[in-house]
């Protein structure tokens, strides 16, 4: 059994750098596969881009006869670049990706051969709905689904495939995907946030909201990877002792990036930058083999599919050049797990950061009323927040010493609390001139100079102000952005509407100046909402009591964090936005908690497989030559054997030990499992699974992980820590 680890060791030593050559600049070839305006400007009729672009800005309808248009010319385009087949790109429940290729040939009335895409193609496909998440809504005989086309996220060209980002929904209508709620939400946002920045400026006619994800992930030698059975089915290692060296000196953090990661940075680099993925951070993070790569900015929609497309990308990539790609937020035991932070602000079509200070009053004031909002909103539906970013494998990381508690507070540096705290204390009603030379003077004037020194130290926020955006730190390395933005976003654009009808109110009713009515509104989301506001350490068990005494949720894992979404606040949440109906959010619910329940049985069942196939066979077989040790000097040495095999003795007796509890605990694990896969109500079976199966594993792993250390390592089957984080 240990030689298909030392054949993994092995062949991971024989890798060289696939040397990657970088020509030109990416200017030159940045979006080269992609059917952007450059192309539509080349490809299309006048009208069709024209009405493409009225697609994108506001909306508008695209009828038959342009969808036509537009397929043709991105046919043509496709086919001059060398593409052979075409396919509606979604993203179903699973969290990842789907597409379904067909070929652009086909047979003409008249039987000739012909390259055939038009506008039924290109604007509606129909799939098998049943095959996917569903949450139980769809029969297999009523299973049809629909992928519509997404104008606003250009389509592209990967490998020889032309991809339509498409959204995908049931034959009844109700989204079956991450990316028909992100837009719904998208666009309350552009409606609510446009409204209140017509306050400060009439010209706004659309809000963006913007997204720069950080992709944080592990890189490991193929061969070690895939001779571990725990990565390749539940993509972590369940069992593993810490390597003696770890992450402890820092040395790992911003260091020199090794040849062949470079090289595979490289190759990325160039791949993504050809798809129009804006890449432009790389560097080491702090764990052993653990990497980083962030883009710019850019709208959020875009942002999530082109999140997405370079997970696929990267796993390309890796296998490429023999790496295996870890997404998993906690890989591996007591180092750094990986997140995905969103880095979430608003953009005017006229060009400014709503969450950016000016360099005038009234500009911050605009800035402070977005800013607060955005606090009220986080306040308001925390809990629902905090689900937004659930998963199993996430339950590993949040609070893990490393990462966000699940605790959700704000973090705004001690300058800013300090401009709120004085807001806090605005006269209620009319303002005398006094006051408000002091307001904007002495307190909202001073904000751009605050910021300046306003960097953010505080690592342990799950959702902090870092000068221009709010970052979401809590979001798993392997989950789909469109989740927690469609929360947000969702959130923020209903306290947006809320807020204009107060200041509209105190305006019409109260004679109230606008300004006034403003600080007055603001002073009052300044007071509900502080309980959010945390500057200290997310880790500490003080901050844990005082969360609790602030009426914060704290749900440490996702049967408990998802719960919320069916509440009647939630419910009555999506459905006033138009965002998801109370079926949709049903749906997600189940879907969410089956998904959960799953890799915990896959986990379960690989773990079974570890202590009966690999662990227990492997100490055995070493026990069994300590004993023949001990047999062979009690032949030669007779009685004075004893102290010369105390030592071996005391090994076999800890093997055995160790052996009895791993069956014992594996026993009882897979009992559990076997109650819980007996219950039909999906919550009850989430928390058996969570309460009565999960807790098994750390049990089971202690025991496996003392026996590395005591089995000799020539007879150890596992790839150790050491091998599969310190070979580059």
């Amino acid at each position: 059994m240990s030689n298909q680890r030392f054949n993994a060791i092995a062949n991971s030593h024989t890798r060289s750098k696939l040397e990657i050559e970088e020509t030109g600049r990416r200017s030159e070839y940045f979006g080269v596969n992609v059917f952007n305006e450059e192309r539509m400007l080349q490809y299309l009729t006048k009208d069709a881009y024209d009405r493409v672009k009225a697609a994108v800005v506001s909306g508008a309808k695209i009828d038959r006869k342009v969808a036509d248009q537009v397929a043709e010319g991105m046919k043509t385009w496709a086919i001059s670049m060398g593409a052979t087949h075409y396919t509606h790109w979604f993203q179903p429940l699973t969290g990842a990706t789907a597409e379904k290729h067909d070929a652009f040939f086909d047979f003409s009335p008249e039987g000739r051969v012909m390259e055939k895409f038009g506008g039924g193609q290109l604007v509606q496909q129909e799939s098998d709905a049943s095959s996917f998440p569903n949450g139980g809504i769809r029969n297999t005989f009523e299973a049809r689904g629909y992928t519509a086309w997404d104008p606003t996220s250009p389509a592209f060209l990967y490998g020889t495939t032309l991809c339509i980002p498409t959204v995908f929904v049931a034959y009844t209508g109700e989204a079956l995907d991450n990316k028909a709620p992100l837009l719904r939400a998208l666009g309350a946002m552009d409606e609510a946030a446009t409204a209140v920045a017509k306050y400060f400026d009439k010209n706004v006619t659309k809000v963006y909201a913007t997204l720069g994800w950080e992709q944080e992930y592990f890189l490991i030698d193929k061969s070690l990877a895939f001779s571990r059975p725990d990565i390749s089915l539940a993509g972590r290692t369940l069992v593993g002792h810490s390597a003696a060296k770890g992450q402890q000196l820092d040395d790992h953090y911003f260091g020199v990036i090794p040849n062949r990661v470079l090289n595979f940075m490289k190759d990325l680099e160039m791949e993504c930058t050809k798809l129009g993925i804006p890449v432009k951070t790389r560097h080491n993070e702090v764990a052993p083999n653990q990497f980083e790569l962030a883009p710019i900015f850019e709208e959020t929609n875009l942002a999530v599919d082109h999140n997405l497309l370079l997970m696929d990308v990267m796993e390309k990539i890796a296998d490429k050049h023999f790496f295996k790609v870890l997404f998993h937020e906690k890989p591996f035991k007591d180092i750094n797990g990986s997140g995905k932070h969103n880095n979430w602000s608003l953009a005017t079509d006229t060009g400014v950061n709503l969450l950016s200070p000016g360099s005038t009053p009234m500009k911050n004031l605009q800035f402070l009323t977005f800013f607060v909002n955005t606090i009220k909103a986080v306040d308001n539906y925390e809990e629902l927040l905090r689900s937004s970013i659930a998963s199993a494998s996430n339950d590993h990381r949040l609070g893990a010493n490393e990462a966000p508690p699940a605790i959700l507070s704000i973090f705004i540096g001690e300058q800013l609390n300090e401009v709120l705290n004085e807001l806090e204390g605005v006269t209620k009603g009319k303002l005398s001139p006094e006051e408000k030379t002091e307001l904007k003077l002495n307190v909202v004037g001073k904000i751009p100079e605050i910021l300046l020194d306003n960097t953010d130290r505080n690592r342990t926020s799950p959702f902090a102000f870092t000068g221009n955006k709010f970052e979401m730190r809590g979001v798993g390395s392997k989950s789909n952005c469109a989740k927690p933005m469609t929360v947000l976003n969702t959130i923020v654009a209903k306290q947006l509407i809320a807020f204009k009808k107060e200041v509209d109110q105190l305006v019409d009713k109260k004679g109230l100046k606008k300004d006034e009515a403003i600080f007055n509104v603001l002073r009052e989301y300044i007071k509900t909402s502080k309980r959010i506001r945390f500057e200290g350490d997310g880790y500490s068990e003080a901050w844990e009591n005082e969360a609790k005494s602030r009426g914060l949720s704290n749900n440490k894992n996702t049967p408990q964090a998802l719960q919320v979404l069916t509440s009647k606040e939630s419910l009555a949440l999506f459905k006033s936005m138009n965002v998801l109906s109370e079926i949709e959010v049903r749906v997600r619910q189940e879907v969410e908690l089956e998904e959960y329940i799953l890799h915990i049985q896959i986990e379960g069942r690989v773990f079974t497989e570890l202590a009966y196939g690999y662990i227990i066979p492997a100490a055995v077989e070493y026990q069994n030559k300590l004993i023949k040790n001990v047999v062979g000097l009690k032949e030669i040495y007779g009685a004075a054997h004893k102290k010369m095999s105390e030592s071996q003795l005391d090994i076999v007796e800890r093997i055995s030990e160790h052996i009895r509890a791993i069956k014992i605990k594996t026993d009882a694990m897979v009992d559990e499992r076997k109650k819980a896969n007996n219950m039909s109500d999906i919550n009850k079976k989430a928390f058996a699974y969570c309460d009565n199966v999960r807790p098994y594993f750390d049990e089971i792993r202690y025991h496996c992980d003392k026996l590395e250390q005591v089995v000799g390592d020539e007879y150890w089957p596992l790839t150790k820590y050491r091998e599969l984080l310190f070979i580059k």
